[in-house]
């Protein structure tokens, strides 16, 4: 019998885009980023999986910002386009599209400077550590199943 395994792809995904904060009521100069997206998507199947149908669905959601403004776009046009609020906006749009093709997404990390990142996880998510704890019984039951079989 294969072992089923717990398999993680991560993803990485450019947003070339303006934005511009307001700090104390004070609007600031629009000005660009290229932010960068990594996500890890749990698979819970062994069957392929083309990396494809991810980075498809994660680029068409995010080509709408490409070279915009972000300011323009809801939920930004009345939320201060921060990265944290971009990433608390996203991972949640990412999570739905993700899911949509059997997979769930763990975590997102977000940069808008090489050196300064905002990450997001879903591990503590109580949907998800059910999922986990499931996915390990499983993991062990199949263990057993292969060792009781092998002393059979």
């Amino acid at each position: 019998m294969a072992s089923r395994l717990n398999r993680v792809y991560r993803f990485k995904f450019y947003l070339n885009a303006n934005h511009f904060i307001i700090i104390n009521g004070v609007e600031g100069e629009t000005h660009p980023h290229t932010w960068e997206f990594t996500v890890d998507i749990l698979i819970d199947n062994n069957e392929f999986v083309q990396f494809t149908e991810y980075e498809s669905a994660i680029n068409a959601f995010l080509d709408k910002y490409q070279n915009q403004v972000m300011n323009d776009f809801a939920p930004f046009d009345h939320l201060v386009p921060t990265l944290e609020n971009i990433s608390e906006y996203f991972i949640l749009e990412i999570r739905d599209l993700v899911e949509k093709r059997n997979g769930h997404l763990i975590k997102m990390e977000s940069s808008e400077t090489p050196t300064r990142s905002y990450i997001i996880s879903f591990e503590e998510d109580e949907d998800f550590r059910r999922l986990s704890a499931a996915k390990r019984l499983e993991h062990i039951d199949e263990t057993v199943e292969k060792i009781v079989d092998r002393l059979v």
